[in-house]
């Protein structure tokens, strides 16, 4: 009798796969207007033939990058995008059965890679005013729990948590000896990192992604920090070669050219733009962190998503018990925001 993963099978999984191409991407938290075309063309200058047919050699770009946020090397493994670093942790860290504690709504492959691999996932709810606080994470964590999930910040919602916050939690996870993974994707919309905590602790976790402000969603390239002993765990799970040799040649070239500080700036500086325009305008806005904001349109959000992308704007639809109806809009340079204002004043009637 052939075996089918019945896991897999009743997976409920959506892939689009539907062309973005022209449109202002502002739906998927990516950076919007990416990197200059001088520097793609000057960084793709150094490619040739022999780089391109061998495969990604990691550790010239692991100790660049090790150096960049004061780590050392071993304390580090890179993934294909943060969501395979996810992954690793919770194929090494959880057993079938295991729970994985998460705030929710939040990235939906928590929820699904529990699923997928027997788990059970365990949403910590946000309350009426989008509110989460540490106590109601902490109240989920018992001995059944294999995985505690920190964000910081969270999409969509944006929270934050303070180090004493961070400080209770993972307490609370080394009671019942409960691995921690924070996910600070959107760390640098948030400059407020919790790497101590997974440089000196055991069992404590944390990933990044490229893909956010470094504008390399599409070269998928990630990491994990931790202690070397729990790292080493994790990169014996890691397919041979698993990241992207362009990926690290880019990622490598932003770093060497002290670009961060510069793209973190502007992204700010478009998102207060969005925000003040937004609120003159009389919009309900809420903005906490990371590069999105919710919006509450004055007319049907749905209808309005829709308007929006017939007109070459891409965003994210809302509508749950929660949140309500609303439209998740990714920010970016003031230049782009300055398009999407435009815009939803015309179609938003």
């Amino acid at each position: 009798m052939y075996y089918v993963n019945e896991n897999i099978k009743d997976l409920n999984r959506i892939f689009d796969q539907n062309s973005r191409e022209g449109y202002l991407r502002l739906d998927l938290n990516e950076n919007p207007g990416g990197l200059s075309n001088d520097f793609i063309r000057q960084v793709l200058g150094t490619v040739d033939s022999e780089f391109v047919a061998k495969y990604p050699e990691t550790k010239e770009f692991t100790e660049k990058l090790a150096d960049f946020i004061h780590v050392d090397p071993d304390q580090i493994c890179l993934t294909n995008g943060s969501a395979e670093a996810i992954r690793h942790i919770i194929e090494v860290y959880t057993q079938p059965g295991g729970k994985i504690v998460s705030v929710a709504p939040s990235y939906a492959m928590y929820a699904v890679y529990s699923k997928m691999y027997g788990r059970i996932h365990v949403p910590v709810p946000y309350n009426k005013n989008m509110q989460v606080t540490a106590q109601d994470i902490i109240d989920k964590i018992d001995d059944s729990v294999d995985l505690v999930v920190v964000l910081n910040p969270n999409n969509p919602i944006g929270d934050v948590h303070s180090t004493e916050d961070m400080n209770r939690i993972l307490a609370a996870a080394k009671e019942h000896e409960a691995t921690v993974l924070i996910d600070e994707a959107y760390f640098y919309f948030y400059p407020n990192s919790f790497v101590e905590f997974a440089m000196n602790n055991d069992h404590v976790f944390l990933t990044r992604t490229f893909s956010k402000l470094f504008s390399l969603a599409g070269c998928r390239l990630g990491y994990v920090v931790g202690k070397a002993d729990g790292i080493a765990l994790i990169q014996k799970a890691c397919t041979p070669h698993n990241v992207n040799g362009f990926g690290i040649k880019f990622a490598q070239a932003i770093i060497e050219n002290n670009m961060i500080e510069q793209m973190v700036k502007e992204q700010l500086e478009g998102k207060r733009y969005l925000v003040e325009c937004l609120e003159q305008k009389g919009y309900e806005v809420n903005a906490r962190e990371g590069n999105f904001i919710f919006i509450k349109p004055k007319s049907n959000a749905k209808s309005l998503t829709k308007k929006l992308k017939e007109n070459g704007i891409l965003v994210k639809y809302y509508d749950n018990e929660m949140l309500g109806e609303l439209i998740r809009v990714t920010t970016g340079t003031k230049e782009i925001m300055q398009q999407f204002v435009d815009m939803i004043v015309k179609l938003d009637c």
